[in-house]
C-alpha cells in the first residue's frame, strides 16, 4: 500500500475517473492480463492529489513514448533495466509482464542483470544496457568512450529518444518514494528483482508469488 492514500476513485471528479479508465485500459493492453491485486494504476491515484502536476507528467510521458525512431523491444529492455536499478517494486512488476507479452522469454528476463555475459541479448543491446546504467546512476556516469560506443550503433534521433526515454523513467522515483508496491501483473511469473542497497544482493531475478 501506498504512505499516501492519493484520490480513489469514489472521491474522484468526473475527469479523473475517465483518466483512470483510460490508465486501466491502457495497462491492459500493454500487460495482456489484470493486476492480481487493487487496481493496478496506484501511481495515478497518487498523481492526483496533484491535478495539474499529473496532467504535465502525461503530457510529457505521452510526448517522450510516441517516439518511433526505437524499436519497442529495446525501448522495453532498456526501461526494465532502469526500473530495476531505481528499486521500483510496482515498475519492475508491471515491466516484466509488458516485456512478456511483447515476446520476451522467462529466460531473457533472468538475464537481464547480467546481460553482459548472456548471449541472448545483441551487441547493440548490450550497449544500450551500459548507457542505461550510466545514465541511471547519480550522478551520471557516461564515459567518451562509452558515448562513442553508442554513436557506432545509434542516430542522433535516436541518441535523443532514448535518454528522454531513460530521463521519463526517473519518474518512477515517484513511485519508489511512496511505496508503491507490486500490483500482480507478473503474478507466479518470471518477475526481475528491485534493486536494493548494496547490503541485499540484488543481482537475481524471481518467480513472483
Amino acid at each position: 500500500m501506498a504512505r499516501i492514500t492519493g484520490v480513489p476513485e469514489d472521491k474522484a471528479g468526473p475527469m479523473m475517473k475517465l483518466m483512470y479508465s483510460f490508465m486501466r485500459r491502457g495497462m491492459t493492453k500493454m500487460t495482456g492480463r489484470e493486476p492480481a491485486r487493487n487496481s493496478g494504476i496506484e501511481p495515478v491515484y497518487v498523481w492526483a492529489v496533484r491535478p495539474m502536476m499529473m496532467m504535465g507528467m502525461g503530457f510529457f510521458n505521452g510526448a517522450v513514448r510516441s517516439g518511433k525512431a526505437l524499436d519497442e523491444r529495446l525501448k522495453n529492455l532498456v526501461e526494465i533495466k532502469a526500473s530495476q536499478m531505481i528499486g521500483c517494486e510496482y515498475c519492475v512488476d508491471l515491466g516484466s509482464q509488458i516485456c512478456r507479452n511483447s515476446g520476451f522469454s522467462d529466460a531473457e528476463l533472468l538475464a537481464v542483470p547480467r546481460y553482459r555475459s548472456s548471449d541472448l541479448f545483441t551487441e547493440r543491446e548490450k550497449t544500450a544496457l551500459d548507457y542505461t546504467v550510466g545514465v541511471m546512476r547519480t550522478p551520471v556516469e557516461v564515459s567518451d568512450e562509452l558515448f562513442a560506443r553508442m554513436k557506432q550503433h545509434f542516430t542522433d534521433k535516436q541518441l535523443v529518444e532514448l535518454t528522454a526515454l531513460l530521463t521519463v523513467i526517473n519518474l518512477d522515483r515517484f513511485n519508489a518514494a511512496f511505496g508503491i508496491g507490486a500490483a500482480g501483473f507478473s503474478e507466479g511469473m518470471v518477475c526481475l528483482t528491485p534493486d536494493r542497497p548494496a547490503s541485499v544482493d540484488a543481482a537475481t531475478a524471481t518467480t513472483a508469488t
